[in-house]
Order: C-alpha cells, then sequence, then structure tokens
C-alpha cells in the first residue's frame, strides 16, 4: 500500500517473489499465505508465474517435462494453479515440448514462456517480449483493456544495452580482495556493480579473485603457491577492490593490498571494511602509528582508527548495525568522489554496519594528507575517504552498489572502472556537465522518473469474497 514512486498512492502491480522449492517445509507458510491472499483479492487481481526447469538428459537428448509436471501437480495439491509457466532450459524448448507441459500442467501455450540459456542475463526481458509474456499478464490481471497500458514494451534503450555488452572486446581486470571468493554469490551486489559500470564505460569486465589470506606472509610459509598465485594477480589489475566483511581473518591480506594500490597508484576502491583497512594501512605506513587497528580486531589497540559505534550495545548483537539509507554530505569542494556524483552537495546512500572511523583521529590523518571528503550530518561520522595525491584511491563507508542498476551503475563503482581503463577524466567531465538521469536539487541526487506511473485499473474498494482488498479485515 505504500508509495513506490515518489507520488501519492498505492502501486498498480505488486511483484511477490518467493523462492524455494515446492514441496520444502521452510516454504509451506508463505504458500498457504499466498493462497489465502489469492483467494481474498479474487480472479483478475492474482498471476501466479512458476518457474521450472525442464533438464536435458545427456544420454537421451530429450527435453524432460516430468519435473515441471511434478512441481505443478505439488502445487496444486498446496492450493495454487499457476497461470504462467516460466521454464528454464539449456536450448529452446521444442514446440512440441510446450504441447505436452500444457496439456499436463492444464497451462495455455500462449502462457508457456522459455527462459533458455543466452549470452549475459539482459536478454531475458527481451526474451520474454518476444514470447509475448506481457500480454499474458495483462490478460491474467485484467489490464488488457486498460486504455493507457502501453501495448509494447519500452526495451528499446535496454536492447541497445544488451547488444552492447555481446560486443564488448576491451577487457578491464580488477582484483577483487575478500575472504570468501570461493563462493562469487558472496559478493553479487558488488559484481553487478562493476558490470553495470564496465558495460558503461564500454569495457569487458574480468575480476581476478584474490583470496585475502593468500596475500599475508604466514601464506608464504604455508602455501606458496597459492601466495605466489595471490600476488601475480593483484599485480597484474588495472583496479583493485576490497568489499565489505565482519572478522579477522584475512584482514591483514587486505590491508597489504591497500597498500600495494596506494604505493602503485593502482586504481583502489575500498568499501565499509574495505575503507576502514585503507585507513588503517595508511596511520600504519605514513603515520607510523605501529599499533593503528580496529577495535574489531584488536579491542585493546594502542592506536584505535576503528570504533564501535557509540550508540552500540557490543553485548546484543541483534538490531544493533546502522542500516538503511543515510545522508553524506560533501565536506571538500572538487574532491573526485563529489564531481562523481555531479558535484552534489549530498548523496543518500545504504548502510550496513557496526564499527567506524575514530572521530578523534581525523585531524591527525587530515595533517598527514588524508582527505574525509564525506561526513554525516552531525560531521562526527566519516562516510567517504580520498588521496588527494593519487589516481583513484577512495573508500566510502557505505554500501554505493546497493543501488547500482543496469544504465545507471553507482558513481563510485564507475570511478574505478574509469580509473582503471584511462577514462577517468572525461568521465568527471562529463558527470559534472551532462547527468542523463538525474539532478540535483536542494542538495540531494533524485532521479528522473523515464516512465511515468499512471493509474491502469480500478484500485479495489469493496469486499471481495468476504474479506476488505488489504486483507487485514479493516477497511482503509
Amino acid at each position: 500500500m505504500n508509495p513506490v514512486d515518489g507520488k501519492e498512492g498505492p502501486p498498480d502491480v505488486c511483484v511477490i517473489e518467493l523462492g524455494g522449492t515446492i514441496g520444502d517445509i521452510e516454504s509451506m507458510p508463505f504458500i498457504e499465505a499466498l493462497g489465502q491472499f489469492s483467494y481474498r483479492v479474487g480472479p483478475g487481481n492474482f498471476c501466479l508465474v512458476h518457474v521450472s526447469l525442464v533438464p536435458v538428459l545427456n544420454v537421451v537428448g530429450e527435453q524432460k517435462t516430468k519435473p515441471t509436471q511434478h512441481s505443478v501437480r505439488g502445487l496444486r495439491g498446496l492450493g495454487l494453479a499457476p497461470d504462467v509457466l516460466a521454464c528454464r532450459s539449456t536450448e529452446p524448448l521444442e514446440e512440441h515440448v510446450k504441447v505436452k507441459l500444457s496439456q499436463f500442467c492444464h497451462v495455455p501455450i500462449s502462457n508457456i514462456v522459455n527462459l533458455h540459456d543466452v549470452t549475459n542475463i539482459w536478454h531475458i526481458p527481451l526474451l520474454l517480449r518476444d514470447q509475448k509474456a506481457h500480454e499474458a499478464i495483462l490478460k491474467v490481471l485484467e489490464l488488457q483493456y486498460a486504455g493507457k497500458v502501453p501495448r509494447e514494451p519500452k526495451l528499446a534503450e535496454w536492447t541497445e544495452r544488451a547488444t552492447k555488452f555481446d560486443k564488448l572486446k576491451t577487457p578491464v581486470n580488477i582484483a577483487m580482495v575478500g575472504k570468501y571468493t570461493g563462493l562469487s554469490d558472496s559478493y553479487l551486489s558488488v559484481l553487478k556493480a562493476l558490470l553495470h559500470a564496465s558495460v558503461a564505460m564500454e569495457r569487458k569486465l574480468i575480476v581476478d579473485w584474490v583470496p585475502s589470506c593468500d596475500l599475508e606472509d604466514s601464506s608464504a610459509r604455508e602455501n606458496p603457491e597459492a601466495h605466489k598465485k595471490a600476488w601475480k594477480l593483484l599485480k597484474g589489475a588495472d583496479g583493485i577492490l576490497v568489499p565489505g566483511g565482519f572478522g579477522d581473518r584475512g584482514v591483514q591480506g587486505k590491508i597489504l593490498a591497500a597498500k600495494y594500490a596506494r604505493e602503485n597508484n593502482v586504481p583502489y576502491l575500498g568499501i565499509c571494511l574495505g575503507m576502514q583497512i585503507a585507513v588503517i594501512e595508511f596511520a600504519r605506513s605514513v603515520m607510523k602509528l605501529c599499533g593503528a587497528n580496529s577495535t574489531e580486531f584488536d579491542p585493546a589497540a594502542t592506536s584505535p582508527c576503528v570504533i564501535f559505534m557509540p550508540e552500540g550495545s557490543k553485548t546484543h548483537m541483534g538490531a544493533t548495525m546502522r542500516l538503511g539509507s543515510r545522508r553524506t554530505y560533501f565536506h571538500v569542494n572538487g574532491c573526485k568522489s563529489a564531481r562523481l556524483y555531479g558535484n552534489a552537495t549530498s548523496v543518500d546512500e545504504r548502510h550496513r554496519h557496526r564499527y567506524e572511523l575514530n572521530p578523534d583521529m581525523v585531524p591527525d590523518f587530515e595533517r598527514a594528507g588524508l582527505q574525509f571528503v564525506g561526513k554525516d550530518e552531525s560531521g562526527r561520522r566519516m562516510e567517504i575517504i580520498e588521496l588527494p595525491s593519487h589516481k583513484f584511491f577512495i573508500g566510502a563507508q557505505f554500501h554505493p552498489e546497493f543501488k547500482s542498476r543496469p544504465g545507471k551503475p553507482s558513481p563510485l563503482f564507475l570511478g574505478l572502472i574509469a580509473a582503471a581503463s584511462g577514462q577517468l577524466e572525461p568521465l568527471l567531465q562529463r558527470s559534472c556537465n551532462n547527468l542523463p538521469k538525474t539532478h540535483v536539487n536542494n542538495g540531494k541526487v533524485q532521479i528522473r522518473k523515464l516512465y511515468p506511473t499512471v493509474p491502469v485499473k480500478s484500485p479495489l474498494t469493496s469486499l471481495v469474497n468476504g474479506y476488505y482488498p488489504n486483507g487485514t479485515g479493516i477497511h482503509t
């Protein structure tokens, strides 16, 4: 019921994703909730899209429909009937397979869409458009006759972007230094943000996964081959990114990566913990504070560069993080970060952390040459750091990857890719002079709506199947 596009009134359509597999005990309460919800709102107000796999047995070479038949049967047994089938497969579905699925799953052939493997994931919306998936959904929701619903999705810009993605040739190597590199999904948001930025800068992204533990001196003794490989990847990268994390494992390796980037003028972006370790490294190497550390790793540190949030609790770990969108104010005119954000005086970015830079040590850092260009409204929380003498050395306490989108990449990630590919200065000029999708108003970067939302169907205003439309029994 909450407005989501900056305008008054609730959205016209709400998208709910229920993950997992049919039959899993974990999802049972949510399946039941969806069943009750579909009954409350009634026909024409609920469209269920069921995603299922159509595998191919290598020996037989035939597309098998049994897994989908069984999952649909299980779904029906739980009180839900799919309106649209989205079938995943390696190759396009054969026509007779669609006929078989339609016959045994009781779904019209026009409502069976195939999501086969493509060169990049941005082709999926184009696949859906080509198979008229939008028409199937509009028909189920009884929106096909709404006067202001566009007949065809506006995907010209998206098509151009997906095509450009496939044609990228010039590589840009980014070393991702973290401790969860064995599972790339751990850094999925960061990966997507890098991808959005690299496509915008017309570069083919190559991510070199560098386990931070393998950079440490102890690794040279215990596993010399891994140590040698990690340093070779780091030194061969065009840019270095250190994402967020918790715990002290691998921290020394991240500090060494930040030191290498600083001393060798390699573009560096540190996010959350990545910013904190850059400050610790600066304190140790430049300011000669051997005891510099974070109280997260050493509670008795003689030079605590990073401390626990004053208002937080060290004994109660639940709900003690600084979360969500917070405003950052730029304090240094002409700094790279502000220019990347279009010379905005403030930006709203999302946070997720418990520890932050020690404000009492900020004057010492500034005298040594480290700039704190972004701070919160109180001026006590350090949000963005920069080394002005460096090509691109930026750290952010917030998580800029959370707001990155295809066609609207995060400015800081855009800056990293631009610096790593020798395009930073032209980008900074463009960011200041031409903002196609953002503009500055009262110090806040605001998003221009490309496609204004218009009411396409009258909202429910009366009882449906004995319930009020909001499902609470209270008319609002």
